[in-house]
């Protein structure tokens, strides 16, 4: 992308694209402009984003980058669409399609976006996430490596992956396994939806925001005339905010449950907690997640640990080839868990193994194994 200014008629004409890119003052914008399926990544929309990132980077005028997503109507206070909710993850009606129509592209979507997720993460210039509404999914993936993570009020933020059989991607062993002690088993089995605040305390954002104030943000981010990035950094930092440290902290109460060494010592203990509200709700989504995609989690969040980003991401690519692959068809944990969930909504998927206790010790092991040499795999230069 070169220097100059987009013009009216070249933003008017990709309005209808999914991707909306400009280049205004020393700021490259990103509007996800989906509405209608929340912001869900396409195939285009992760080669878009990616074309978009790569010559924004390249482009010596820009000295930041800013991603939003698009909303149907607007809000109170936010009357722009084209403002307000994130993204609510992957196409997964796409992923059931494809695998079922013997479709290779899908092999290409998470190829592509794991290094578009691995491209975000090590982005040499401030990266800006406006993570207002779902922010959940794929959306987790293109704005947890952001460099300055904004929630607002109505953030609802989870990587639910397990609840259709399959497991936290898009990096999220990664980052889900360094929130603090074992927030990130709890909210990596359960996919259980957080607010700001939480997101907060948990490293999974920096600054909250009104709302209503993130247009005006994005707005300033236009007007400034940046002649660096330290420059550009600063200014965030004084006028945006920047992370407090000190709003990091753990969480006893779910490390007492979470840190147990497997999932059925987990649940039992949730069970046993009779008194406990919270446990019990838990211990009943534990229940109707994928057994075997339970155990698969807790092994990908506690080895992502002591991996680092680009690692964890091969890993994570071993993995959902194993979750489409492995079982073919409908036999798969995932395939079973969209067409319950998604595609039928009759929302009784039939796991195999049919409950926890069926898990047998080593089941979850073949998960891990790559299905390609170091010099053949897809991620090999991450």
């Amino acid at each position: 992308m070169n220097s100059s200014t987009v013009t009216e008629t070249q933003a008017s004409s990709e309005s209808a694209s999914h991707v909306i890119v400009e280049r205004r003052g020393n700021a490259g914008l990103i509007t996800l402009n989906r509405p209608k399926a929340l912001n869900a990544l396409s195939l285009s929309m992760v080669r878009d984003l990616t074309k978009a990132l790569t010559e924004l980077q390249a482009d010596p005028a820009v000295m930041l980058v800013a991603i939003r997503g698009s909303n149907k109507v607007g809000r109170p206070g936010m009357p722009d669409a084209l403002f307000g909710g994130f993204s609510a993850g992957g196409d997964i009606r796409y992923f059931h399609q494809a695998i079922l129509a013997n479709d290779s592209s899908i092999d290409d979507f998470f190829t592509e976006e794991y290094k578009l997720n691995h491209l975000i993460h090590q982005y040499p210039k401030p990266f800006v996430a406006f993570m207002d509404g779902v922010v959940m999914g794929g959306g987790m993936g293109i704005s947890q490596g952001a460099s300055l993570r904004i929630v607002t009020e109505h953030t609802r933020m989870a990587m639910p992956e397990t609840n259709i059989g399959l497991f936290p991607d898009v990096g999220g062993g990664y980052f889900l396994s360094r929130c603090p002690g074992h927030v990130g088993e709890y909210l990596a089995l359960t996919g259980d939806v957080i607010g700001a605040d939480e997101a907060l305390q948990y490293g999974l954002a920096d600054v909250k925001m009104d709302a209503a104030r993130m247009p005006a943000v994005w707005a300033a981010l236009v007007a400034q005339a940046f002649t660096s990035v330290p420059e550009a950094k600063s200014w965030l930092a004084s006028e945006v905010g920047q992370p407090d440290a000190a709003l990091i902290k753990a969480d006893s109460h779910i490390d007492g449950f979470f840190s147990l060494l497997r999932v059925k010592h987990m649940v039992d203990a949730l069970e046993k907690a009779k008194d406990d509200r919270w446990a019990q709700k838990t211990a009943t989504a534990l229940r109707k997640r994928s057994p075997l995609m339970l155990h698969v989690t807790l092994e990908q969040i506690r080895r992502a640990r002591q991996m680092t980003l680009a690692d964890d991401l091969r890993m994570e690519r071993d993995m959902v080839q194993h979750s489409f692959y492995d079982r073919p068809g409908t036999a798969s944990e995932v395939m079973e868990g969209i067409r319950a969930l998604v595609i039928d909504k009759d929302y009784t998927p039939k796991w195999n193994p049919a409950r926890i206790e069926d898990v047998k010790p080593g089941m979850a092991d073949a998960f891990f194994v790559s299905p390609w040499t170091a010099e053949t795999h897809p991620l090999k230069a991450l």
